[in-house]
């Protein structure tokens, strides 16, 4: 048995707003990467995410984004190296104390939204990100991109990487993501997912819209949480990783 992670975005509730099925999501997943405030959540969705992930065995991750509560994250923001860095470590932080309360323990960070896009093409993003995971427990694994400046950064810092790829997103020759305003850009049906997620594990890397293989270790699946078919597809992905002879665990029991 081979084994692999699988892990979406959740906690992106806010208020009485309402966001995803955490609840049906985590009875699938592996690890969770939970919404600080910034993009999604407030401190109540955070503790109740935290609660109710340590209650099903998912490990938890931090999901730090832009301060881009109105956007959900996703709107490009140009921040000093230094303006980043304490907004990563603020963030982060914030999750470590939820986990504390609850008797658990954050042991991954994964970016959100255009934070994680432009990190993953700028190197001097990447670093500060990869500085402020560093300077808050060296033990923390960043959860990166497959073939990005990210998970570069995160390697130079020392930090374990765990390198991911999304199964409900085309990708560019250059391993990017297809930006999302691009038609073909997100993948709806679950089935489509499956095969995307297949597709990349038999060939051993990333397969961009083109064809083209990008190699690369693959150890994390991630299924958005925000999406109408999300449940659907975690659990059909599942099933076929299971299928294909792979043994879901959590990214701390990652080998």
């Amino acid at each position: 048995m081979i084994p692999i992670n699988l892990n979406a975005d959740l906690g992106e509730s806010f208020g009485a707003w309402r966001m995803g099925d955490d609840a049906a999501l985590l009875q699938v997943i592996n690890s969770a990467n939970i919404a600080c405030g910034f993009h999604a959540g407030d401190p109540v969705v955070m503790r109740e995410t935290v609660r109710l992930a340590l209650a099903n065995g998912v490990s938890l991750g931090a999901h730090p984004s832009f301060p881009d509560l109105q956007g959900f994250g996703r709107r490009a923001m140009q921040l000093s190296p230094r303006e980043l860095e304490a907004t990563v470590l603020y963030q982060v932080g914030a999750l470590q104390a939820m986990a504390a309360a609850e008797g658990g323990r954050v042991t991954h960070v994964k970016p959100h939204g255009a934070l994680s896009n432009m990190a993953c093409a700028d190197d001097t993003m990447a670093a500060t990100v990869a500085k402020a995971v560093r300077a808050l427990d060296r033990e923390l694994i960043l959860l990166a991109p497959a073939h990005s400046a990210l998970e570069r950064a995160g390697e130079a810092a020392g930090l374990r990487v765990c390198r991911e790829v999304f199964a409900d997103r085309t990708y560019q020759d250059d391993g990017q993501l297809t930006p999302r305003s691009q038609p073909g850009s997100v993948l709806h049906a679950a089935q489509e997912c499956v095969d995307h997620v297949l597709r990349m594990l038999e060939a051993g890397g990333i397969v961009t819209a083109q064809g083209r293989l990008l190699p690369t270790p693959i150890h994390s699946i991630c299924v958005h949480g925000d999406g109408p078919d999300a449940v659907a597809s975690a659990q059909l992905i599942r099933v076929a990783l299971q299928g294909a002879g792979y043994q879901l665990a959590t990214l701390p029991d990652l080998p």
